[in-house]
């Protein structure tokens, strides 16, 4: 009597705090005592302290309106540029331009070079920021390219009459930078000297540089001042199996492999998130038998069945649906800078776009983290 009784509960949870973050150009604008980044980090180590004291788990999404959209789009779809949304893209690869014996840079369809200048200014007019490189070398080379690569690269005194036909190259058709996409054995002695001679004429003229690198492979001539140089790197996680292995059949760009790839380059090569772009697929492969593999575009699987665009297999032909897209792009939002497409000319040309899946997904994470802002 005469005394509160009082019960004490001691609550056991656990809770997931979610620190939803804009890291936008915004995050530069501020007063002059501090920037909205600095507010952002202030709070966001509060919050995470505060939840780690009461043994919460805590994670983070990082959003910008600056998520790179990259497409390559080979000479050979030319004619399709009017069928693209380049105004759901923020970069375009031509693919591929290879030097000839005299360093002169040709595209992989010579006569293409007449139509680049109406495939620029098309995508200009429905998007007045993009940027165009152009993709040096490409996953195929003939033997006598081969030969002419590994001249130049080797060669300390002929990298700069290649530097500087490439630089020609590109400030003649009026590109925004240069994409180097030698792979497996063509990345010969000398590969990082000539990317870093590359990137410093480059930087002079203000062009750019970024590269195409498999999923989980940093071969042994790239050296780590070689790595630093590139904008950025286009993570090629596709091609896990494919017509080289006839025996084994199954998904060549699945969701785990788009995390190992991310694994790879950020954790053990050490390349941060807004350097590396997802590279996705929109082609697949057909198993017919124990000794033959096919190609196959997204877009001819559209065009046979729509329902197609929901799934990720049918039979013996792997692919990525749109479901599988957006998941990779939720997961490049995450943890990287962008989305890269190989190919642009593999989509399809409908309400079944995988491209523009990957631009709705991009605005649905954008718009919940605006409304999360406010």
């Amino acid at each position: 009597y005469n005394e509160p009784f009082i019960k004490v509960f001691e609550e056991e949870r656990e809770l997931t705090l979610m620190l939803l973050v804009d890291i936008s150009g915004s995050e530069f604008f501020g007063t002059n005592k501090k920037l909205k980044r600095d507010v952002i980090t202030e709070i966001a180590a509060t919050l995470s302290f505060s939840a780690l004291q009461n043994n919460d788990k805590v994670g983070v999404i990082l959003f910008s309106d600056q998520a790179r959209v990259v497409g390559y789009f080979p000479t050979w779809r030319f004619t399709l540029t009017d069928k693209v949304d380049f105004c759901k893209l923020t970069h375009v690869n031509i693919a591929f331009g290879n030097p000839m014996v005299d360093g002169t840079i040709q595209l992989s369809n010579p006569s293409a070079i007449s139509d680049l200048e109406r495939v620029i200014s098309t995508a200009k007019l429905q998007n007045s920021s993009i940027k165009f490189y152009i993709s040096l070398a490409g996953g195929v080379l003939s033997d006598q390219v081969a030969d002419t690569w590994r001249s130049f690269l080797a060669n300390s005194q002929d990298r700069p009459k290649l530097i500087n036909k490439i630089i020609e190259f590109v400030l003649e058709n009026k590109l925004d930078g240069v994409d180097v996409d030698l792979e497996w054995s063509h990345v010969t002695q000398g590969y990082s000297d000539f990317v870093i001679e590359l990137k410093k004429e480059l930087s002079i003229h203000g062009k750019g540089m970024t590269a195409a690198f498999p999923s989980e492979t940093k071969f042994s001539q790239i050296s780590d001042q070689a790595l630093a140089v590139f904008d950025f790197i286009n993570i090629m996680v596709y091609d896990y199996t494919g017509s080289w292995n006839p025996s084994e059949p199954g998904q060549h760009s699945s969701y785990n492999h788009a995390e190992r790839g991310i694994n790879y380059w950020k954790n053990i090569v050490g390349i941060a998130g807004e350097k590396l772009t997802l590279g996705v697929p929109f082609y697949g492969y057909n198993f017919l038998n124990s000794t033959t593999v096919e190609s196959f575009t997204y877009g001819s699987m559209v065009a046979s069945n729509t329902s197609n665009s929901e799934r990720d297999q049918v039979g013996n032909k792997y692919y990525n649906g749109r479901p599988t897209i957006a998941s990779k792009v939720k997961l490049a939002a995450q943890n990287l800078s962008g989305i890269m497409i190989w190919e642009l000319g593999q989509d399809s040309f409908t309400e079944y776009s995988l491209l523009q899946t990957i631009h709705k997904t991009y605005t649905c994470l954008l718009y919940t983290s605006d409304a999360a802002d406010e």
